[in-house]
């Protein structure tokens, strides 16, 4: 897929919506729904669900929601190639200028969105990236624990400024995004990346609430070990970045 956007017979929308997902059927009917009630009369959006190699009836079901909205899209992975990979995928696909995106197991309340997007438009030329920080969490001791650990050595290494870069509920600017490096984890990485780029990050406080059903398909960026080199070679970007170039052409 190239990065520019799917054509379509409908106009581009203001706003896409990108959702990544593994197995969750239970839980796509009642999120479209809660994303709909949040964003109707509000932008014209488009919701890209990206299917990432679910083996239950997820595609089935989105299927159904597609069929009963204009502006659901499915995009489908034909193996399962995690978070970074599926959300890169629905920025690539789409049309709107700003993205935003959530994960879709129904933790993230899409109510949320509205300040988000409307962080982005107000922040201009200067925001690049408007992002979630998750307040009431409700995973267990153990898992927040874990998370504010990582979270504390990641922002030590980085000065990113973010308490909470796990969090799924972010919006940006469609350009901004596929103009940072790609590698696997990448959306672990967004503030520090965006900030590399000369951009300001916006941050917004967002209520954490139990899944609607079945159980975690993506894992959590809880475990320090898994993302230390990943943590190094963001280290190694930032320090190896330098001014881009005023250019003009001759004519």
């Amino acid at each position: 897929m190239s990065d520019q956007p799917a054509k379509s017979g409908l106009p581009a929308p203001d706003v896409s919506i990108v959702v990544p997902v593994r197995n969750e059927q239970d839980n796509v009917a009642p999120l479209i729904a809660e994303i709909a009630a949040a964003l109707d009369g509000r932008w014209p959006y488009e919701i890209i669900y990206v299917n990432d190699g679910s083996t239950d009836a997820t595609g089935e079901r989105l299927a159904v929601e597609m069929k009963a909205r204009h502006n659901v899209r499915q995009i489908r992975h034909a193996a399962s190639s995690g978070q970074s990979a599926a959300v890169r995928t629905g920025v690539r696909a789409a049309r709107g200028k700003i993205v935003a995106t959530l994960d879709g197991d129904g933790q993230n309340n899409p109510a949320f969105l509205v300040n988000l997007i409307e962080a982005i438009e107000k922040g201009g030329d200067k925001v690049g990236l408007a992002a979630g920080q998750r307040v009431g969490r409700k995973d267990t001791g153990f898992k927040r624990f874990q998370s504010r650990a990582a979270n504390g050595v990641r922002n030590a290494i980085l000065h990113d400024g973010t308490r909470d870069t796990g969090c799924g509920l972010k919006a940006f600017r469609r350009d901004v995004f596929l103009a940072l490096p790609y590698f696997d984890g990448l959306h672990r990485f967004l503030p520090a990346l965006v900030r590399r780029e000369g951009y300001d990050i916006a941050y917004v406080d967002v209520i954490d609430r139990p899944r609607h059903s079945g159980v975690s398909n993506y894992g959590f960026f809880d475990r320090l070990w898994i993302g230390i080199m990943d943590l190094a070679g963001v280290w190694w970007l930032i320090r190896r970045k330098k001014s881009t170039p005023v250019a003009t052409e001759v004519t």
